[in-house]
């Protein structure tokens, strides 16, 4: 295997701190060319140094001078803005680009990228989610690779490489089911923001991890699983698995069934996106079956986590409703983490803009952009209303 060249937009995250782990452990293997942060500029700096990367970017222009100047003695390219995070993803001297910037905000890069041909590592399942077709068209014209980085996609990807094309099923993606899995759901209308940042399972940001609580993190994998595999909304089931052992399972017309396991690391999905299709050690913990006893599985209970159903319905109207779903999700998840609206008045939000922002049957980016735009500032604007005639 040669020495692959990575790029990683959004390194101070916790997808970017993973992957950088995992390029410690295999430093003749990884080289890191291009990092970028939004607004983390010390730990960019810190991250920087230790890589001795090529390039780095910093998303708010205010910080700039900053890091600039802390790393002008160590000879480190320093750019600012997101056309530049675009422009470096798309430089000759990178070979696989980890897209793990937070939302929407990962679409442009991860565009820019497929448009030159990269392998990506597709950790940021929201551009799939807002312009599935439109990144996915793009990536077949230019010859881009995209290996999805997300742990139940990555263990539908590798549970297909066992299946010498046997058509699919049906997809089983795997759910913990969150922090309030066996709460009643009076009690899941009164949660904070700090009960619904405590995942059982996986060490995540703020933002994936409140998405977990109300489960449309899982829609949003349904609309992403349609995109990468090929695959139609019906054949796609979500099944709860608190031990979250198994990533996820594909069944075939013979009713076999291939399953992937692991404990919940995000690194092995990241190194198996970096070394594909070679596989490398890893300084992780290893399954002991017999420690793990039993595992178990149940539906979704949609009444107490409505975003499943609102994903299966954004999928079958197609066009920009994923996106408008997304974007409305985005705002309400950033208003319910300032404790500003209730946990289900995210679900509430995100039901009001499908039903009431315009839809598009057949959008080009322009409009992707547009949606995003205004449908974000209409969920806001809901959110800040729902803010003033409650007391939190």
């Amino acid at each position: 295997m040669e020495k692959r060249r990575i790029a990683i937009l959004g390194s101070t995250g916790s997808i970017g701190r993973q992957a950088l782990d995992v390029i410690r452990q295999h430093r003749d293997l990884f080289e890191v060319e291009l990092l970028t942060a939004n607004n983390s500029s010390e730990l960019l700096i810190r991250q920087a140094i230790e890589f001795d990367a090529n390039s780095v970017v910093i998303c708010n222009e205010k910080k700039y001078e900053e890091v600039s100047e802390a790393l002008k003695p160590h000879y480190i390219k320093v750019f600012a803005g997101m056309q530049s995070v675009c422009d470096l993803a798309a430089g000759d001297n990178v070979d696989i680009v980890l897209t793990s910037m937070v939302g929407f905000s990962g679409l442009s890069s991860t565009v820019a990228a497929a448009k030159a041909g990269k392998t990506i590592a597709l950790a940021n399942k929201e551009t799939l989610v807002a312009a599935g077709k439109i990144v996915m068209d793009l990536a077949a014209r230019h010859g881009a690779r995209i290996i999805p980085v997300d742990s139940e996609h990555s263990a539908i990807f590798q549970c297909l490489m066992g299946s010498a094309g046997a058509e699919i099923k049906k997809i089983h993606l795997t759910a913990s089911g969150g922090p309030f899995r066996t709460w009643e759901r009076g009690r899941i209308a009164n949660a904070t923001s700090a009960e619904a940042l405590r995942h059982p399972n996986w060490s995540m940001g703020s933002k994936i991890t409140i998405d977990s609580a109300t489960m449309m993190n899982k829609g949003l994998e349904i609309i992403e699983a349609r995109w990468l595999f090929g695959t139609p909304g019906e054949r796609i089931h979500v099944v709860v698995h608190p031990e979250s052992i198994i990533h996820s399972m594909v069944e075939y017309e013979d009713g076999s069934v291939i399953a992937q396991m692991g404990h919940p690391d995000m690194r092995e999905a990241i190194q198996f996106a970096f070394s594909y299709p070679f596989r490398l050690p890893l300084d992780n913990r290893k399954l002991d079956f017999a420690g793990i006893g039993s595992m178990t599985f149940h539906d979704a209970d949609t009444d107490k986590f409505p975003a499943v159903s609102l994903a299966y319905e954004a999928l079958e109207k197609g066009g920009n409703m994923a996106c408008i779903m997304n974007a409305a999700n985005e705002a309400a998840v950033a208003a319910f983490l300032r404790d500003r609206i209730g946990f289900y008045d995210i679900t509430d939000i995100v039901r009001s803009c499908m039903d009431g922002m315009d839809f598009v049957a057949d959008p080009d980016l322009d409009a992707i952009f547009e949606t995003d735009r205004e449908t974000y500032a209409k969920a806001a604007e809901m959110a800040q209303k729902i803010a003033a005639s409650k007391s939190f």
